[in-house]
């Protein structure tokens, strides 16, 4: 028996995200989801797909690789969220790093021209690890290693978001609507 994933891989990285609501079940009032990529057929890079009331209900896309960002969207984050597969949203060039220890907390930075945002994670709870296969309705699979972390804030131009991350379960097992998701790769079936 094979121990390798049958399917094609299309992009190994990491795909933290923030989903934020100002009460348990209420609608994101921010969503976030930060991308740094190692591998994927437009090459490495990072993104930042940002929704907030800090970017008036409105996506905004920021990035160091566009042909990458555009891959992106119109592939596994424009399965994720059907938004973002208008290509036509403008991409902001920007500079990205990162500090911390996901032990706990992890900081991710971008600056533009005229934009600073900051997205920090913290409270970790355990890992799980997650393995789904491409089919039909969801055509990409995914392997990851996703940290719930309790506590999360996103700061654009030293404005913080409202809302907060709310406790969720998942397979039975204590997870938050924001999360770190590391050493994560994608799948399509050959």
């Amino acid at each position: 028996m094979s121990t390798a994933d049958p399917n094609r891989v299309v992009l190994t990285g990491e795909n933290p995200f923030i989903r934020l609501s100002k009460n348990d079940g209420d609608p994101a009032t921010t969503s976030a989801s930060f991308w740094r990529i190692l591998f994927s057929p437009a090459g490495p890079g990072h993104v930042l797909y940002l929704k907030s009331e800090l970017t008036d209900n409105s996506w905004r896309i920021y990035s160091d690789n566009i042909a990458m960002t555009r891959w992106l969207q119109s592939t596994v984050q424009g399965m994720l969220n059907p938004e973002l597969l208008d290509l036509s949203i403008p991409v902001t060039d920007a500079e990205f790093s990162k500090s911390g220890d996901f032990r706990d907390f992890w900081t991710e930075r971008l600056d533009t021209s005229d934009e600073e945002i900051s997205l920090t994670w913290f409270q970790p709870g355990d890992p799980l690890l997650i393995h789904t296969q491409p089919e039909p309705a969801r055509p990409y699979g995914v392997c990851t290693v996703l940290i719930p972390m309790a506590g999360t804030r996103l700061v654009r131009n030293g404005v913080e978001a409202a809302g907060k991350s709310w406790p969720r379960e998942r397979e039975g097992r204590p997870f938050s609507t924001s999360a770190l998701a590391f050493s994560e790769s994608w799948t399509e079936k050959r």
